[in-house]
């Protein structure tokens, strides 16, 4: 068992929108990304997506609405759904890839 300080982690990410895998569970990866207020493009996984917002605020882009998911919030996101960050999103987001 190790101790990961999940801010600490996420401000030394060398880039923002970058992700890292900071631990495994059985299939799921659960990374980190450090979130500037550009936007990230649409996509699309055959997976289940956790976006847990640690702190800031993420703008997501869903079927064309915005959903604000502000800090301590989690987003579930299905599989096959597209998604895109919108301009204006900061701060810590902790994804789970089950």
């Amino acid at each position: 068992m190790s101790l990961i300080d999940l801010l600490a982690t996420s401000a030394e990410l060398p880039a923002a929108w970058r992700s890292t895998v900071v631990g495994r569970f059985g299939s799921a990866n659960f990374k980190l990304v450090r979130m500037d207020a550009g936007a990230y493009e649409e996509e699309t996984h055959d997976f289940v997506e956790g976006l847990l917002v640690l702190d800031g605020a993420m703008r997501l882009s869903i079927g064309g609405a915005i959903v604000e998911v502000g800090a301590g919030q989690l987003y579930v996101v299905p599989a096959g759904v597209a998604h895109a960050v919108a301009p204006g999103s900061r701060g810590t987001l902790a994804i789970l890839d089950v």
